[in-house]
């Protein structure tokens, strides 16, 4: 889709292309984006430390607060808050057991959204498909031959793109569902037990390896969903913006 070139901005500045990872944990969404915009300068916010975060900068501290404050110094921001208080956990019976032992998500999606959108910058959203994230493309494993399916929804803002085609799936996800184990050509990269993916599972069916933590494996970007997205951003805005295609 694009040459491998250095991105920059117009001639008369030289600076790098700026990109923000919101709610980045270790960058998953991060590595992808490097790859598609080589030369970019990725800077991650978390609200959580993240000692294993891959981009250049990593800022500690709300995300919202931060697109809020900064976000209009990027080029492109992508956001992935997170999907616990979005999708199934918050319906259903999920919704009563929570409530149950007081466990409460926060809802990010809208405020995210508006922060986005006052930056006034091309985003795109991440997110599952339970959620209120506006569903503009999904992505799957298959369509990048990974070892998960982990079908994901992006909301673009400012630009658009087509929705690539889904392949057939090959088989079973691997382990315990409904009382029925199963074996498969992609393992279950979140929770624990019942046949349930390893980290070092994870690490290949993503193709992450700078990490080692479970958790933060388990919710993990792989990186190609983001290449993926970061070609066709600059195949679909590079004139506007004055980089190389």
């Amino acid at each position: 889709m694009t040459q491998p070139t250095e991105i920059r901005r117009v001639p008369d500045t030289f600076r790098p292309f700026r990109v923000l990872d919101a709610y980045s944990c270790i960058g998953g969404a991060t590595k992808g984006l490097k790859h598609a915009l080589p030369g970019c300068h990725v800077t991650g916010v978390d609200i959580q430390a993240q000692p294993d975060y891959c981009g250049d900068v990593f800022h500690q501290g709300d995300a919202i607060e931060f697109i809020r404050a900064h976000g209009h110094e990027f080029d492109f921001i992508h956001a992935s808050p997170p999907c616990q208080g979005e999708g199934a956990p918050t319906k259903g019976t999920n919704a009563a057991r929570n409530a149950a032992i007081g466990r409460t998500y926060p809802r990010l999606i809208v405020p995210t959204r508006a922060a986005l959108e006052a930056a006034g910058r091309p985003y795109v959203m991440e997110n599952v498909a339970g959620s209120e994230v506006r569903k503009d493309l999904r992505l799957c494993g298959e369509m990048f031959g990974l070892g998960v399916l982990m079908h994901r929804y992006f909301e673009l803002g400012g630009w658009t793109t087509a929705q690539p085609a889904h392949p057939k799936h090959r088989g079973y996800v691997r382990g315990w569902r409904h009382g029925i184990y199963r074996e498969g050509p992609y393992v279950a990269a979140y929770g624990e037990g019942g046949g349930k993916a390893t980290v070092d599972e994870i690490r290949a069916a993503k193709h992450i390896d700078w990490s080692t933590d479970h958790l933060r494996l388990r919710e993990a970007l792989p990186p190609a969903y983001t290449q993926w997205i970061g070609a066709a951003f600059l195949a679909s805005l590079a004139p506007t913006l004055g980089v190389a295609a």
